[in-house]
């Protein structure tokens, strides 16, 4: 083995173990049994702020934060993705808590193409026409549920949505990942600790119940955090077009857990959409790929 892996080596290293996390999520959320996803939801939020406050210390990012802080004007959008993230975090939890993990692998393989439907209609992006196809099919995909089972999936779609408006706004914003979702946590922190104090006060509280409970919604924060520092790494060391690739290791995880370890049925229905979303992401992929292509090869020319 090598002494040095290179940054290409490193990258990947970083990115399959930040989205094998993510997709790991499903067992970790599973071991909060009798605990509700709101509580949860608190805890995540505060203990997150906690430990990547110890995390941007150690690292010497104050610089960032403090410049965020200092212009409460130019927070909007952050506050905007902090509410985002909260709703794509309580509505995972709650995903996990009520078995439903199979239309939470839906909703994170219909994120990438929720992001170039929103960057056609609100950013104006021009969208090539394999897109475009990719985007028709996954609606297709959603539209044989609807129609065939009579039910919206709209945990996938909360999921796809919330993440990937939170995407387009965090475009928006000029913060780093790790400094991003630590003022965005910290937004949310009075919000976190007032519930808190209201379920303490109304005895509604489980994070005195047992020490098993406890350490777990203290990991909910540090769990939160390693991934991102992983994949801060990975986007750091490799193309957006690698990254994005990478990314779809997550739902598949997720939809691999359900079936096997959650023993989640899935339908014959169910199965056609998942098909056509799979489908649409081979057309997204294969598009994507193009277009880089034509572009180095472009650059070549020149």
């Amino acid at each position: 083995m090598p002494a040095k892996l290179t940054e290409n080596s490193q990258g990947i290293a970083y990115g399959v173990s930040a989205y094998m996390m993510w997709g790991c999520f499903p067992l970790f959320f599973a071991l909060f049994q009798g605990v509700p996803a709101y509580e949860v939801l608190v805890h995540r939020i505060i203990w997150s702020c906690v430990f990547l406050a110890l995390v941007i210390t150690l690292m010497r990012r104050w610089a960032p934060v403090r410049d965020a802080l200092a212009h409460p004007r130019r927070l909007g959008r952050v506050l905007g993705c902090a509410v985002l993230i909260a709703l794509n975090w309580g509505v995972y939890i709650y995903s996990v808590e009520t078995h439903h993990v199979l239309q939470a692998s839906l909703g994170y393989f219909l994120t990438p193409l929720i992001n170039v439907a929103l960057g056609m209609l609100i950013l104006r992006e021009r969208m090539a026409r394999l897109q475009g196809v990719a985007v028709a099919l996954a609606a297709a995909g959603i539209m044989v549920q609807l129609v065939l089972l009579g039910t919206m999936p709209w945990i996938a779609l909360i999921l796809a949505l919330s993440f990937g408006t939170y995407g387009l706004l965090r475009k928006q914003i000029l913060l780093d990942g790790l400094s991003g979702l630590f003022v965005e946590t910290l937004l949310l922190l009075p919000l976190a600790l007032l519930a808190l104090a209201a379920m303490t006060q109304l005895e509604l509280s489980n994070f005195t119940q047992d020490s098993r409970t406890v350490m777990l919604l203290v990991a909910s924060g540090v769990v939160t955090a390693i991934p991102l520092l992983a994949f801060a790494g990975a986007a750091r060391r490799l193309r957006l077009a690698t990254v994005g690739f990478l990314m779809y290791i997550n739902p598949s995880m997720q939809f691999l857990i359900a079936i096997f370890v959650f023993k989640e049925a899935i339908s014959a229905v169910q199965l056609a959409s998942f098909a056509l979303i799979w489908l649409a992401l081979a057309l997204y992929s294969w598009s994507a790929w193009r277009t880089l292509q034509t572009s180095r090869a472009n650059k070549v020319a020149t």
